[in-house]
């Protein structure tokens, strides 16, 4: 994420409150605007359409679908999402930039390849959904796993505010659009998301081509397995399908969900909360975003630095300290920020779900979904800082564990009843916060060690 922290540098240095507040704005809308977008735009067709514009059914087929693809889409391009953010890095520290473009059309290749079997297996054994409703459920599927691959080399790019206002265009069209072609039912409203999806894809597209010329049109080089870490493909996938895992076991046990249309099942005590519960991520992923990819990555950055350059031990054990001071400081302000984002969360949660006319049914979900989300932040940031340390597979333990201990906690949820619902996901995300503290604070401790025999080999 080098080009975001490069800005974000830059506009801090003015040292000023109105550049302290574009920094925090800007590093929320690139962290976690395209995921906020979205929900924000169903939410507004969900509410303002259901019953009105379409019927109830036609809503709620809409919405589950969408929320299929979003999962789906998350847990293929998580694959080579790390893999390619590695490989980017490279690249952009060799001054290799004429090769990125040539990757990631060949990652899109790829991942377009995995979307089409998978979402054509799927599709296949669906009976009863219309052909045409299919070809758009399809479409949707390879250009949302495309579009948070290109999502990856936005990072490097510096018109920021267009590429936020892109999305905003994007997805203001779907809600209009929504509005005005209500007589195709479920079809109209797939056409419109995967027309808004084409848009938001292609716009993005045209960003990253533009800023990095090539020399070549296509190329595999991120899978060459003398230049890339395939453990990273691991550690992408186990944590976006550890994220997701409880949510298709409420949709897939019988006394928690129901069949929608199909294949596809929801759960109606379930999804509502926790849709609306990732909302309150914004102020933690922008702390999140700003202080790991500036005062974190800085003392990462002059550490290694100091290594390869030769300088002395005793220099290395300072700026080893730095880090270490850089690292608690950003997770401690993670914490006191999305803390406080949490606390304020729970104390207007009764009043949330009353203006959006939402059940006070699901208020207790609400609660402990919000804690969840909020601990999601924290196992994010723990993540990115084993990343940085190059400690890929202490990251793969821990993605492994919590995809395993969502999955189980999730099922043990269900059968100790209905008031522990959504336990299993913020128990798992509170377990694997603490071993990842744990893990850091063990690697930190041998990290000249390991570095030195690192160089050696």
């Amino acid at each position: 994420m080098a080009g975001i922290g490069f800005e974000l540098r830059k506009i801090l240095k003015k040292n000023t409150l109105l550049s302290m507040l574009e920094a925090y704005g800007l590093a929320g809308l690139i962290s976690s605007g395209p995921w906020v977008l979205s929900i924000l735009a169903l939410l507004a067709i969900g509410i303002f359409s259901i019953g009105w514009v379409f019927p109830t059914y036609v809503i709620v087929q809409f919405l589950v679908l969408v929320t299929y693809l979003m999962a789906g889409s998350l847990i293929i391009s998580g694959l080579f999402q790390l893999l390619l953010t590695r490989f980017i890095s490279d690249l952009l520290f060799s001054k290799q930039e004429h090769r990125i473009v040539p990757n990631l059309l060949g990652s899109m290749l790829v991942t377009s390849v995995l979307a089409g079997l998978v979402g054509g297996g799927i599709l296949a054994m669906s009976h009863n959904i219309e052909p045409a409703v299919k070809v758009t459920i399809f479409t949707s599927l390879v250009l949302l796993c495309n579009q948070w691959l290109i999502l990856i080399f936005l990072s490097g790019m510096k018109e920021y505010y267009r590429i936020f206002l892109t999305m905003m265009f994007s997805y203001g069209l779907m809600v209009a659009l929504s509005f005005i072609f209500t007589s195709k039912g479920l079809l109209g409203l797939m056409l419109i998301f995967t027309s808004c999806q084409a848009v938001l894809t292609f716009a993005f597209l045209y960003h990253v081509i533009r800023d990095f010329p090539a020399n070549q049109l296509v190329s595999f080089e991120f899978l060459n397995k003398k230049k890339t870490f395939f453990s990273l493909i691991f550690c992408g996938f186990f944590y976006n399908l550890g994220v997701w895992l409880d949510k298709f076991v409420f949709w897939f046990r019988d006394e928690t969900s129901h069949q929608v249309i199909d294949l596809f099942r929801a759960s109606y005590i379930y999804d509502l909360p926790i849709f609306i519960a990732y909302l309150a991520i914004v102020p933690g992923m922008a702390v999140f975003m700003l202080r790991m990819e500036t005062d974190f990555a800085d003392a990462c950055l002059n550490f290694y630095e100091s290594v390869r350059e030769g300088a002395t031990l005793q220099s290395i054990y300072l700026l080893k300290d730095k880090m270490v001071l850089a690292c608690r400081q950003s997770i401690y302000e993670i914490f006191k920020v999305q803390g406080m984002t949490l606390a304020l969360l729970l104390l207007w949660a009764e009043d949330i779900l009353v203006a959006l006319n939402i059940d006070l049914s699901y208020l207790h979900l609400l609660y402990v979904d919000l804690v969840g989300v909020s601990l999601q932040v924290l196992v994010m940031s723990i993540l990115n800082v084993m990343y940085y340390l190059d400690k890929r597979y202490s990251a793969l333990i821990l993605t492994i564990f919590m995809a395993l201990s969502n999955y189980v906690l999730a099922h043990l949820s269900i059968e100790m009843g209905p008031v522990f619902y959504g336990y299993g996901f913020a128990v798992t995300m509170l377990l694997t916060t603490i071993i990842g503290l744990v893990m850091l604070d063990r690697q930190f401790n041998d990290l000249e060690y390991r570095t030195f025999m690192l160089q050696r080999t």
